[in-house]
């Protein structure tokens, strides 16, 4: 198995080897370019993150600044995801977010770890699992997600989680670790924050 082989596979590899850290650079120089773009260059930013990543859906977008160890070669991204600024994709293997889907500022999406095993640390040794979000899911700001981690479709995850185990479809989940608060229910239909109702459509 090559290193480029094990880097999507799971297995452990040394994320210094000399080819993948070319192919990287590459991808690396897009994604600054992408960075500094202006406001209003919004039609080139889609063009550039069409290009960029390794699925981009309609409707996309993606406040600069953004962070993506891979420039996003490795994400699929649905129709109509939305992320703030300081997205941060740990892309070294597969980032998958569903259509409709919102990121709220300083999320973390980390597909790459490293062995507890400090010899193995010394040789700069990582591995990377995919991390998969679902559709119409909303990730508040600072969220962090680890590797292999899946969050089902509709689920809330509160801000500042830290989110180490797969959350099921259809709930409010909070916390470190991030855990299941209660279930997305019919009193979400009458009130969208705390005591505030939400008034019908005239």
């Amino acid at each position: 198995m090559t290193t480029k082989e094990k880097m999507q596979s799971g297995e452990l590899y040394c994320c210094a080897d000399e080819e993948i850290m070319k192919e990287q650079m590459l991808c690396l120089e897009k994604l600054y370019d992408y960075n500094h773009t202006r406001p209003s260059e919004g039609e080139m930013r889609e063009k550039m993150l069409k290009d960029m990543f390794a699925e981009m859906g309609e409707g996309c977008y993606i406040e600069p600044p953004l962070h993506a160890n891979w420039g996003g070669k490795h994400c699929h991204f649905g129709n109509n995801v939305y992320a703030n600024f300081n997205l941060t994709l740990v892309d070294d293997t597969h980032i998958y977010v569903g259509d409709s889907t919102m990121l709220g500022p300083n999320v973390v999406l980390a597909t790459a770890g490293h062995p507890i095993l400090p010899e193995l640390r010394e040789q700069v040794y990582q591995y990377n699992i995919p991390v998969r979000i679902g559709r119409n899911c909303w990730l508040g700001a600072g969220v962090i997600v680890l590797p292999g981690v899946t969050v089902g479709d509709n689920s809330v995850i509160g801000a500042g989680s830290v989110v180490t185990k797969d959350i099921p479809p259809n709930v409010v989940a909070v916390g470190n670790p991030c855990r299941v608060l209660r279930p997305i229910s019919d009193r979400d239909r009458e009130y969208y924050f705390k005591d505030r109702k939400i008034k019908s459509k005239e």
